[in-house]
């Protein structure tokens, strides 16, 4: 695979931007537990719909780094930040992080995650950080009234296609 970079198209300042708004997300008075089920709602089985198609999202790609100069465990891995907004209704459709770990920034709105493991929806204010890694398959829905605006970096493996979707 050729190295491939893609240039930032994003103001510069936007790495300063999220490390204010992840510090300010780290520093807030009340504790975020991103990504947790609520007490009692978990569940052993996946009981949900899957939604398959995205509904109202755009998908940018800000950056991406060809990690194969890292060696042969990284050759085709690409280290990317994206930008996603997700219009209020919008659905991210159901996907895995088995193979592609990925951290998410909430930064504008708010958005529900509907994972596998959980009776009910998970909501994710602006400020709100989640890890995605692992067994964790699922989908996000906007149920507010305005965009939800989030950044993903994640680390996207040779053998999966570059379909943008978190």
């Amino acid at each position: 695979m050729a190295s491939k970079t893609i240039a930032l198209r994003a103001p510069l300042n936007l790495a300063l931007t999220l490390g204010l708004l992840t510090a300010t997300a780290a520093f807030s008075v009340a504790p975020v537990f991103a990504g947790d089920c609520p007490a009692g709602q978990a569940a052993t089985t996946d009981i949900q719909e899957h939604p398959s198609k995205p509904v109202g999202v755009t998908d940018t790609v800000l950056s991406a780094i060809d990690l194969s100069s890292k060696g042969e465990a990284w050759k085709g891995n690409m280290l990317r930040l994206r930008k996603l907004v997700v219009q209020p209704g919008g659905v991210v459709p159901w996907h895995e992080h088995n193979v592609r770990p990925a951290n998410i920034l909430i930064v504008e709105g708010s958005i529900t995650e509907y994972r596998s493991n959980c009776k009910v929806g998970i909501e994710h204010p602006a400020g709100d950080v989640t890890a995605e890694f692992g067994q964790l398959a699922h989908w996000w829905k906007n149920n507010g009234k305005v965009p939800a605006v989030l950044y993903s970096a994640d680390v996207l493996p040779p053998a999966m296609p570059d379909d943008h979707m978190m």
